[in-house]
C-alpha cells in the first residue's frame, strides 16, 4: 500500500501517511489526512520512500481519506473566515484575564475537534481559567500552545531577503541550531539586520552549507600556520576556503594569493 509525504496544519508538519484502497495521489494534490489532532487539509509532496522516512524521524504521520472536493474547498475557506472571529473571542478573554501572553494566531483543525491557540510568553502561563472561558462560548476543544519567535515567524511569515519564501515556512520540519561561527567561516556579513531572518534570529540558510565549509577548511592550512610554498617561506593570513587559495605573507612583507596545491609544507600549523 503507498505512502505520501504530506505537509499540514499552520505549523506545516511533515508526516508519512498511509491511503486507503491503494489510491495514488500526484505530487501536490490536495488532500483530507486524519491525524492525531483530527481531520486536517492537506498538500502531498512526495512518495514515503525509505530515505524520505528515515529524513522524516519521529514526524507524526497519519493516513490519506481523499483528495479534496469542491465542498472540502468551500469548507476550509468558511473555517478560515472563522477563525478571525474566533482571534478577536480568544483576544478579548487574555485581556480580560490579564494574563501575560501574546496571542500569535489560531488553527480551527478542518474537522472541527479542537482549535488551537499559538501564543508568546516570557513566564509559565496559569491558562485553564481561559481554556474553560473560551470552551464554553466556542463549544470545542481549546489547546494553548507556547511558540518561540522561529514558530512564530513559521506561522505568520511570507517572504525572506531572498526573494523566496521563507524556509521554516516551505520544506523545514526542524529548526536548525545556527550561530555566528557559520556566518563567519562562510564569510557573511556580520551585520545582524542583513544575517537575520523574519525571526530576529539568525538565518536558517545559514546552516545548509557549513558542514561543507567545515570539511573544505580541513584540508586548508589554517589562518597564522607559517607554510613553504614555492615562492618560499610564508605566514598564511586568510583563506578562500571555497576556492581553495590562501592569503599569504611572505618573508619580504609582500601579500599575495596562491593556491593551497601550491604549498609545499607546513612548518608550524597554527591553532583552528
Amino acid at each position: 500500500m503507498p505512502q505520501y509525504v504530506v505537509r499540514y496544519g499552520a505549523l506545516r508538519q511533515l508526516g508519512a501517511c498511509s491511503t486507503r484502497g491503494g489510491e495514488e495521489y500526484l505530487r501536490g494534490a490536495q488532500v483530507i489526512v486524519r491525524t492525531k489532532r483530527g481531520l486536517e487539509t492537506g498538500h502531498v509532496l512526495c512518495e514515503a520512500t525509505e530515505r524520505a522516512v528515515q529524513d522524516l524521524g519521529d514526524a507524526d504521520g497519519g493516513q490519506v481519506l481523499r483528495e479534496m472536493t469542491g465542498d472540502d474547498h468551500r469548507e476550509r475557506a468558511r473555517i478560515r473566515d472563522q477563525e478571525l472571529e474566533i482571534f478577536e473571542t480568544c483576544k478579548r478573554a487574555i485581556a480580560d484575564l490579564r494574563l501575560e501572553m501574546t496571542l500569535v494566531d489560531i488553527e480551527h483543525v478542518f474537522g472541527g475537534e479542537r482549535i488551537v491557540a499559538y501564543y508568546l510568553a516570557e513566564n509559565r502561563v496559569d491558562f485553564r481559567e481561559l481554556v474553560k472561558v473560551l470552551a464554553a462560548e466556542l463549544q470545542t476543544r481549546i489547546e494553548m500552545r507556547q511558540i518561540g519567535v522561529r514558530d512564530e515567524a513559521k506561522l505568520l511569515a511570507d517572504y525572506g531577503d531572498c526573494g523566496k519564501p521563507v524556509c521554516c515556512n516551505t520544506h523545514l520540519s526542524e529548526m536548525p541550531p545556527v550561530s555566528m561561527k557559520m556566518a563567519k567561516i562562510q564569510k557573511a556579513t556580520l551585520d545582524p539586520t542583513k544575517i537575520s531572518g523574519r525571526c530576529g534570529r539568525l538565518k536558517c540558510c545559514l546552516r545548509y552549507e557549513y558542514d561543507t565549509y567545515r570539511e573544505l577548511r580541513k584540508e586548508l592550512p589554517a589562518v597564522g600556520a607559517d607554510v613553504v610554498t614555492d615562492r618560499g617561506r610564508a605566514t598564511v593570513l586568510a583563506q578562500e576556503i571555497l576556492a581553495g587559495q590562501l592569503l599569504v605573507q611572505t618573508e619580504d612583507m609582500r601579500r599575495i594569493l596562491i593556491d593551497s596545491a601550491d604549498v609545499l609544507t607546513v612548518i608550524s600549523p597554527a591553532k583552528r
